[in-house]
């Protein structure tokens, strides 16, 4: 004697309903596997330590006493983007214009 599908996918429903779980009589991919787990983004943060403070936050935080902090590698990187553009090898400058930027033609 052999039980009828559609009593078999009430009683699953019941229980899928009962235990919070997902009603799935196909067997299909969902997903819940893997959203079901726990988030690894907070146990990653813990794991790795925080940024240490560098210049640009040293330097506003002592702004306001009237210290001041030199950034050598920033004015190392100014001085040489001003000597590309000296020799002419700088980026170009930026367009400007409303519909002749969006390649529109008039």
């Amino acid at each position: 004697m052999s039980i009828p599908r559609a009593r078999l996918l009430d009683l699953m429903k019941a229980r899928c309903q009962l235990f919070s779980t997902t009603f799935n009589p196909d067997g299909i991919r969902t997903g819940n596997k893997v959203l079901r787990q726990r988030l690894r983004g907070p146990a990653l943060v813990q794991y790795y330590p925080g940024r240490l403070p560098g210049i640009k936050e040293l330097r506003q935080a002592f702004a306001s006493q009237g210290l001041d902090c030199i950034d050598e590698a920033e004015e190392d990187r100014l001085e040489h983007i001003e000597g590309l553009k000296a020799r002419g090898k700088g980026a170009p400058k930026k367009k400007k214009g409303g519909d002749t930027a969006k390649g529109k033609k008039r």
